[in-house]
């Protein structure tokens, strides 16, 4: 009888192939870990409006604003008497993905990226639905450029 020597480990082509199949989901992987990356950078540009956005909300209940009278009592023209912030450029800091945040004069904020993130923007528009004074107030983003690379 011979006696028989037991082949230990990987050949070339098992190895070639989990080579191969870690290469291809890596070039699938890195892309969108890199979206998700600016997603969640673009959430400070979110997060930036929100001062912006209770103002005008509390502008609009504490002065019972129709839909007529809104845009008078709630924009940035309106500032100064009824405690809505005027425009305001961000603060830069290190890290920062907010470039600017503005207040229009139909009280829609506009928050808009660094360069680093394409400069997309983020834009809400506020609309009274009703005549009462207690009348609703929504939010739309439809304006917003970050809709169209997927940030928002």
């Amino acid at each position: 009888m011979n006696a028989q020597t037991k082949q230990s480990g990987f050949t070339l082509i098992e190895l070639m192939i989990v080579i191969a199949i870690i290469g291809i989901l890596a070039a699938i992987a890195v892309p969108q870990y890199q979206t998700y990356v600016n997603k969640a950078k673009f959430s400070e540009v979110v997060n930036a409006v929100t001062p912006y956005k209770l103002a005008v909300e509390l502008c609009a209940a504490n002065n019972s604003v129709t839909a007529a009278t809104f845009a008078a009592a709630c924009s940035s023209s309106a500032s100064a008497t009824n405690g809505v912030p005027a425009n305001l450029a961000a603060t830069t800091t290190a890290g920062s993905s907010v470039s600017s945040v503005t207040l229009g004069a139909a009280a829609q904020i506009v928050a808009v990226a660094t360069t680093a993130l394409g400069g997309a923007n983020y834009t809400l528009t506020p609309t009274v639905a009703g005549t009462s004074a207690s009348a609703l107030l929504t939010w739309s983003n439809s304006g917003s450029t970050c809709l169209t690379v997927g940030y928002c």
